[in-house]
C-alpha cells in the first residue's frame, strides 16, 4: 500500500490530521489541542455501542482515542479497515516494540496497560516465520483435545456447580457459574492443580480489566505457569502443557510459559464473557425466551448474535505502524498504536447490510470479527464453542424456569477497555430436572495425577423432556466422582 503524502504546513512539516479538528500538529499523527475520547472507565462500560457510534460519526472508520491519561492510540471502527489492518503485517505489525509511547518514555513501568501491550515471545507478538512456528505449535497442541470428552467434562463440571447452589432458588450466573466453569475445565486441560481455579480467576480479572492491580497480577500469573512448565518438562502428563513442550517447534520454557498465559487468559476470559453475555440475551430477549417454549431461535443462534453484538472481547491490542501510512482517511505515523475495535467493526453497517441492521437479525451470518482476522485469527475457536455451548445447554436443561432476579436495566458491566463482561447476572428458579444419566466409562485425557471422571452422557444429545420437579436435596442425582464433589464444594466454600 502506498501512502499519500500528508498535507504540509508552511516550512514543509507534516500536519497531523488532528489539525482538521482545531488541534495542533502532533509528532505521532494524532490530534492535539482537542480532548481525546477515553477508552477506559465507566463510559466504555455503560454504553460502548453509543461511544463507538459517536466516534464513527465524528471521525469515520478510524478514530483517535486515549488508553490512559497521556497515552494515545487509534481505534479502528470500520469493518473493511479492520480487515485491511489485520491482513497487512508489513505495515501494521503485531510487534509492540514498534510502539512510540514506551520508546519516548511515556508509558510508566506500573502502567495498567503493560500486561496487555508488553512484548512477549508469543504468537500474539510476532510476525512472519516466527509467528507461523509458534502458531503451529499452539494449533497442533489444541488439536489433540478430545472434543467429545471436552463436552463430557464440561457437562460434569456444570452439573457439579448447579448441584452446589443453595435451596433458596437464587444464583449469580456470573460469579457462581460463568466465572467458575471454564477454569474448572482449563485447569485440567493445562495440568494445573484443581484447587488453583479461584486464584487464577482473580488474577485474570485484574489482567484484562487493566486495573490498578494488573501489573502485580500479571507477574504472579506468569510465575505460576512458569513453575508448571518446569514441572512438566521433567514429568510430562496428558495435558496441553506437556503436548506443547513435546511439539517439534521445540519451544523454550520461557516461550511455553508465555503461551500458557495466552491460552489461559484468552480462553477463560472469552468463555466467561461469552457464557454470561449469551445467558443475558436468552433471559432478556423475547425472541429467545420463546425458544424455550417452541420458538425458532436456538442457543446456537444466540451464541452467534452475541459474537456480533456483544463479543466477549470488544477491543483488542493491537497493531503498530511500521511506517507512515493512511488508513480510513487518517494519517498514521510510524510507531502509532492501532486498537482492533471488534465490536465497533461488527456494528459497521457495511458489515451487516442495511436490512439486517434495521431488522436486528443476522440470521446465519458468521462473518463477524469476534475472533479477529488474518493470520492472527484465534486458533481456539472450536474448543471455546464446545465449552460455552455445553455450559448453556446444561444450565437450561437443569433449570428450565430460569429468570432474571432484577430488571435488565439494572445489570452492570465491568469497566474494561478490552472485555465485554457483566459484573453479575442474578437469577431465580424454582424447578429443575435431574442431570442426564452417565454414559459408560471411557479413557480420560485429564492429567494422570487427577483421578479420571466417569463420563456423563454425550452432550450432543437432545435434552430430555423430563417433567420439572421441585428441587429437593439429593433428588435425581447420579453418583458423581468424589474429586468433582470435593472440588466444586471447595469452590463453593463448603
Amino acid at each position: 500500500m502506498t501512502a499519500p503524502e500528508p498535507p504540509r504546513a508552511p516550512g514543509g512539516c507534516p500536519v497531523a490530521h488532528g489539525a482538521a479538528y482545531g488541534g495542533a500538529p502532533h509528532s505521532g499523527g494524532l490530534p492535539m489541542g482537542v480532548p481525546l475520547t477515553p477508552l477506559y472507565g465507566q463510559a466504555v462500560a455503560d454504553d460502548p455501542h453509543g461511544l463507538y457510534a459517536r466516534l464513527r460519526e465524528r471521525y469515520g472508520p478510524v478514530a483517535p482515542i486515549e488508553l490512559e491519561p497521556g497515552v494515545e492510540a487509534w481505534l479502528v471502527l470500520g469493518y473493511g479497515e479492520l480487515l485491511e489492518l489485520t491482513r497487512n503485517e508489513a505495515l501494521f505489525s503485531k510487534d509492540s516494540r514498534h510502539w512510540r509511547v514506551p520508546a519516548e518514555g511515556r508509558l510508566a513501568p506500573d502502567s495498567r496497560l503493560q500486561p496487555m501491550t508488553a512484548w512477549r515471545p508469543t504468537l500474539l507478538n510476532l510476525d512472519g516465520a516466527e509467528h507461523q512456528r509458534l502458531r503451529a505449535a499452539v494449533s497442533d497442541t489444541l488439536a489433540q483435545i478430545d472434543h467429545r470428552q471436552l463436552r463430557e467434562t464440561t457437562e460434569a463440571a456444570a452439573n457439579g456447580l448447579i448441584d452446589s447452589w443453595g435451596p433458596d432458588g437464587t444464583a449469580d450466573l456470573i460469579g457462581q457459574y460463568a466465572r467458575a466453569l471454564p477454569l474448572l475445565v482449563s485447569t485440567q486441560l493445562v495440568g494445573l492443580p484443581t484447587g488453583s481455579g479461584p486464584r487464577m480467576i482473580e488474577l485474570i480479572s485484574h489482567f484484562v480489566d487493566s486495573g490498578p492491580e494488573s501489573v502485580r497480577a500479571a507477574g504472579e500469573f506468569q510465575a505460576t505457569l512458569a513453575e508448571l512448565v518446569r514441572h512438566r518438562r521433567t514429568a510430562p502428563g496428558a495435558d496441553l502443557t506437556s503436548w506443547l513442550l513435546a511439539h517439534p517447534a521445540a519451544l523454550t520454557d520461557e516461550e511455553a510459559a508465555h503461551h500458557l498465559v495466552v491460552l489461559m487468559i484468552a480462553g477463560n476470559e472469552t468463555c466467561i464473557n461469552w457464557i454470561g453475555n449469551t445467558l443475558r440475551l436468552l433471559l432478556t430477549d423475547r425472541r429467545f425466551r420463546a425458544t424455550l417454549t417452541g420458538g425458532r431461535l436456538t442457543v446456537s443462534d444466540a451464541l452467534e448474535e452475541v459474537l456480533w453484538r456483544d463479543p466477549p472481547t470488544q477491543n483488542f491490542p493491537g497493531r503498530w505502524a511500521t511506517g507512515d501510512t493512511v488508513l480510513g482517511g487518517q494519517y498514521i505515523s510510524a510507531g502509532d498504536m492501532l486498537v482492533l475495535g471488534l465490536a465497533a467493526a461488527n456494528a459497521d453497517p457495511a458489515a451487516q447490510g442495511a436490512a439486517s441492521a434495521a431488522q436486528g437479525s443476522l440470521g446465519g451470518n458468521r462473518a463477524h470479527l469476534a475472533w479477529g482476522a488474518g493470520r492472527h485469527v484465534c486458533p481456539a475457536q472450536h474448543p471455546a464453542r464446545i465449552i460455552v455451548e455445553t455450559a448453556i445447554e446444561t444450565l437450561l436443561h437443569r433449570l428450565p424456569d430460569l429468570q432474571l432476579a432484577v430488571p435488565s436495566g439494572e445489570l452492570s458491566w465491568r469497566p474494561s477497555p478490552w472485555s465485554r463482561a457483566l459484573v453479575a447476572l442474578p437469577v431465580l428458579y424454582s424447578a429443575f430436572t435431574p442431570p442426564r444419566p452417565p454414559a459408560p466409562e471411557r479413557p480420560a485425557w485429564t492429567p494422570p495425577t487427577t483421578p479420571a471422571a466417569p463420563d456423563p452422557s454425550p452432550s450432543g444429545s437432545t435434552p430430555s423432556d423430563a417433567t420439572s420437579t421441585e428441587r429437593t436435596p439429593g433428588s435425581g442425582q447420579p453418583a458423581r466422582p468424589s474429586w468433582w464433589n470435593s472440588l466444586v464444594g471447595w469452590w463453593s466454600g463448603r
